[in-house]
């Protein structure tokens, strides 16, 4: 790539797209990468303020920010997701179906630490629909060096950066427990809450078993749902620390350890995920604040949870960061910093 005067550029390639921007009316590009100039548009150019010119200088040491953008989408495009056309430099990619966003955060970090280059996505572990931007990626100069882009397609292997896990369909059982519903003195108002939340991520009701709080026959009514091939467990009431309130006592019975009584989200303090057999069947005890807060720690676990992912301590840990809703009186969630997490 040469830089000549525009008034002498005709006959020559344009190596990047020129873009002319009128207030109220355009921003685009008048002339393509690729374009080789004619007299008539020596004055278009000279009104986008182009008195010099950059021209195709063959340099097999270096990449055009087109070819360089290709590669580094290849590096960042993962399963079920789309792209658009490069241009300037840019590629935006999309989701092709509904699922959950995972990013390999250290490698993304790498790249956006490199220099010369960029790529800004969604935040990863949340749920986005089909169609949805979920990242953009470009090439900052017009040319960058071949060996520098060779070098992060090493560093970054053969796993890309994004990819979209889609929500299989999955059986669930859920398990009331209270006194009070079990004898009739109020009415269940918290089982259909949470059958709206799970049929939003591919989950169908293959049982419900209402008990009294006792760890005995809330064990029993956990085992039969397993027994009967459910694919996760959810239990609601008995999650405080009151001496009535037995449901920890009687997942940590059933599953023989938990990965975490509380979390460090508010509201959602008190919830529970454990883990059943090889299957590794997950197993949730939630807290009351699901049946009325508009959103709690279960809307952020239940994607990663439905999308297959087994979840560990630390993964709650993150959460403290961005872990207080701040009941917002129009709620936009997720796209607020509820849940985000300190990655």
């Amino acid at each position: 790539m040469k830089l000549i005067k525009t008034e002498d550029a005709v006959g020559q390639v344009i190596c990047h797209d020129m873009t002319q921007i009128i207030k109220g009316v355009m921003k685009d590009a008048v002339f393509r990468k690729g374009h080789v100039i004619r007299e008539c548009d020596i004055p278009v150019l000279l009104s986008i303020g182009k008195d010099n010119i950059y021209v195709w200088e063959n340099d097999e040491s270096m990449m055009h920010e087109n070819e360089a953008a290709e590669l580094l989408c290849t590096i960042c495009k993962g399963a079920n997701i789309s792209r658009g056309e490069v241009k300037e430099g840019k590629i935006e990619l999309s989701a092709e179906c509904d699922g959950l966003l995972k990013i390999d955060r250290e490698k993304l970090r790498v790249i956006n630490s490199f220099g010369q280059m960029m790529i800004a996505t969604r935040h990863g572990d949340f749920p986005v629909k089909k169609g949805d931007r979920i990242a953009g990626t470009r090439i900052i100069p017009l040319v960058i060096e071949r060996e520098k882009m060779e070098e992060i397609r090493w560093l970054c292997g053969e796993e890309p950066i994004l990819n979209i896990i889609p929500f299989p369909s999955r059986r669930v059982g859920i398990v009331t427990t209270g006194n009070e519903v079990f004898h009739g003195r109020i009415e269940d108002t918290f089982t259909p809450v949470v059958v709206e939340k799970l049929e939003e991520f591919g989950y169908s009701l293959c049982g419900h078993e209402t008990v009294n709080d006792d760890s005995e026959n809330i064990e029993k009514a956990i085992k039969k749902l397993l027994d009967g091939g459910t694919e996760m467990i959810v239990c609601t009431g008995g999650m405080s620390v009151d001496p009535d309130d037995k449901t920890p006592l009687a997942i940590r019975n059933i599953c023989g350890s938990v990965v975490t009584y509380g979390a460090p989200v508010l509201p959602g303090a008190m919830f529970l995920l454990a883990y059943y057999g090889e299957e590794k069947i997950p197993v949730l005890g939630l807290p009351g604040c699901v049946m009325y807060a508009k959103r709690t720690i279960f809307d952020i676990v239940l994607p990663r949870i439905a999308a297959g992912e087994i979840l560990m301590p630390d993964d709650f840990a993150m959460l403290g960061e961005g872990g207080l809703c701040l009941n917002c009186n129009i709620c936009t969630y997720p796209n607020c910093g509820f849940g985000k997490g300190g990655y």
